[in-house]
């Protein structure tokens, strides 16, 4: 019950795209390499990005793009691409309570009201996160990991 690992996946893909794809050509095999996960699980994830029309990849040679502007792809836009019913996986309700009982024949409709809210507000807030609030996150850490760096090296001197 949880969002699955395939959503830091692609956005860790889709980073790579924006930073390096007009210098090089981005592929599975080159993203298997920077994230870790095996190319023909990069490949699956690129087929839902390449259907919601998130990234292009080119037939043949390869080679991942974005196809849209980093600040129309949200991260709900993601997960809901990989994954079009987590948000009822994330919140759901058990399958069998017994109907005999008198809540157990009435949690789902109990619940569901609340739990509704909370999709609800879920979609919300990750529709408010966008690849350039990722983005920007990214150049922020690695910026202070350089002025990290090279504090160092003056140190040691």
């Amino acid at each position: 019950m949880h969002i699955s690992t395939k959503c830091s996946v692609a956005l860790h893909c889709l980073i790579f795209i924006y930073e390096y794809g007009e210098k090089t050509r981005v592929t599975s095999d080159l993203l298997s390499k920077s994230t870790g996960i095996n190319s023909a699980t990069i490949r699956n994830i690129f087929r839902a990005l390449k259907k919601e029309e998130i990234i292009t990849v080119k037939a043949g040679t390869g080679g991942a793009a974005l196809s849209c502007p980093p600040d129309e792809i949200s991260l709900y836009r993601v997960c809901k691409a990989l994954e079009p019913d987590f948000l009822s996986k994330l919140i759901g309700v058990h399958r069998s309570p017994s109907p005999l009982c008198p809540i157990g024949r009435n949690i789902h409709h109990v619940l569901d009201c609340s739990y509704q809210k909370i999709r609800n507000d879920l979609k919300e807030s990750l529709g408010k996160i966008t690849l350039v609030d990722i983005i920007s996150d990214y150049e922020r850490i690695d910026q202070e990991e350089t002025e990290s760096e090279e504090g160092k090296g003056i140190e040691n001197q």
